[in-house]
């Protein structure tokens, strides 16, 4: 079952949290919710950036992390956006070469890329881990 929780009826509120069993179109969802949240929330000027570590960050969901269940949330800081994905799988994301012809590793060099800080923090029970990154407005109305 998927599961929103917020604070209805007062608006966007200062997160939104979701848990999901991804399914073919749950990226694509999933950047919509954080594109709207980000424009209602003043901070459209970071929307592409978040949208495309978003995409990064869930991919490996799907990739990595059997019956591809997490947590989604969104966070809002003043004038950024923190995001979250956490999983049940206590392997650790690996940032790969960025080499040409590598199938696959290059995520999360993305994610360094396009965000102002990102990081992993392991569960303390050891049961998972919630991979995050932030990403600051630069005007200063953001």
């Amino acid at each position: 079952m998927n599961d929103v929780t917020g604070l209805p009826g007062k608006g966007l509120g200062a997160h939104y949290r979701a848990q999901f069993a991804l399914g073919g179109h749950s990226v694509r969802h999933l950047q919509g919710i954080l594109r709207l949240y980000l424009l209602r929330s003043g901070l459209a000027e970071v929307a592409d950036a978040a949208e495309l570590a978003l995409t990064e960050l869930l991919t490996n969901v799907v990739r990595h992390v059997p019956g591809r269940r997490c947590a989604v949330c969104y966070v809002l800081l003043p004038g950024a956006v923190r995001v979250e994905v956490s999983d049940s799988d206590a392997r650790l994301p690996v940032r790969g070469s960025g080499e040409l012809f590598a199938e696959g590793g290059r995520g999360l060099l993305l994610v360094e890329a396009v965000t102002d800080r990102w990081g992993v923090t392991p569960h303390t029970t050891g049961d998972g881990k919630t991979v995050w990154f932030e990403c600051t407005s630069k005007s200063p109305e953001g």
